[in-house]
């Protein structure tokens, strides 16, 4: 959760610091700048990582619904399906940075 290599605790992950509020601005590093650990360990390493965000994305659709539909009379009305729709494109580059950083924490191994 804080950008941080998972190997020294030092280097940043994503070349921004902070990862919660740029939007679109995904560049990471390709190893950490402290130790020289490489994140990305082969070719399509981050395909893992859709898992990863399909799931927050999922989590965050439910809640958002759980939410919504409090304020409305209707459980299932349209204007709730509007908010999930609205809160999982302003989530979605945070939903990426976020999940590739679970991803490489757990697929950390020792160089």
């Amino acid at each position: 959760m804080t950008n941080k290599c998972p190997n020294c605790h030092e280097g940043h992950i994503y070349t921004d610091k902070n990862i919660y509020f740029n939007f679109f601005r995904n560049k990471m590093h390709k190893t950490c700048n402290k130790c020289g650990y490489k994140f990305e360990k082969e070719p399509g390493f981050f395909f893992g990582a859709m898992y990863i965000s399909y799931t927050i994305g999922v989590a965050q659709a439910l809640f958002t619904a759980g939410i919504g539909s409090y304020f409305y009379d209707t459980p299932l009305n349209l204007k709730v399906f509007l908010w999930i729709m609205l809160v999982l494109a302003l989530m979605s580059s945070f939903n990426m940075r976020i999940s590739r950083i679970i991803w490489i924490y757990l697929f950390k191994n020792n160089q």
